[in-house]
């Protein structure tokens, strides 16, 4: 069964910084893309950043370009989001999820798996 769990969540104040990651038990984990996404109330589900199966490619989202640092590490099968300059707008339930292929995905349609989420509450 595949699981991905997040961890790394919590309320922070903004400017503030917080470290999201994401233990996958897919196998191979150095052959899946990975990606972040996250979801505020009232919203869609939205990208944050994606990194490819080598962590060579990495895409992020414009409103987190420059704070936002996805990574990985396949020895550990775990994906990191190291989130900086928090604000408020970036509360959400974060989710990691994982695509059966080795280049890089925006669309929440091309993840295959999905982890529970992790709430992020940044306070003014």
């Amino acid at each position: 069964q595949v699981q991905l769990v997040e961890s790394g969540g919590g309320l922070v104040q903004a400017g503030g910084s917080l470290r999201l990651s994401c233990l996958a038990s897919i196998r191979p984990f150095s052959r899946i893309a990975m990606g972040w996404f996250r979801q505020a109330p009232g919203k869609e589900r939205e990208i944050v950043a994606a990194i490819s199966w080598s962590g060579s490619n990495t895409v992020y989202a414009d409103s987190v370009t420059g704070r936002f640092t996805i990574s990985r590490d396949n020895a550990k099968r775990t994906v990191y989001l190291q989130m900086n300059s928090l604000t408020p707008e970036d509360t959400a339930v974060y989710y990691c999820a994982a695509n059966l292929g080795s280049s890089v995905y925006v669309s929440p349609h091309d993840y295959n798996y999905w982890g529970q989420g992790t709430q992020v509450t940044v306070s003014s």
